[in-house]
């Protein structure tokens, strides 16, 4: 297979993006909601 650089720009490009939405779709599930919500009200709890 011969890759030429802009071949190889597309799929790091492409890569990227799946990471990308990825990352948004795992910050934005219902599983984590109350783990980042409990993180989210730290800065605020007095000990």
């Amino acid at each position: 297979m011969n890759m030429d650089i802009n071949t190889l720009r597309s799929v790091v490009t492409v890569i990227s993006l799946l990471a990308f939405v990825g990352i948004v779709a795992w910050a934005w599930s219902r599983r984590n909601r109350e783990r980042f919500d409990e993180a989210a009200r730290l800065p605020f709890q007095d000990e």
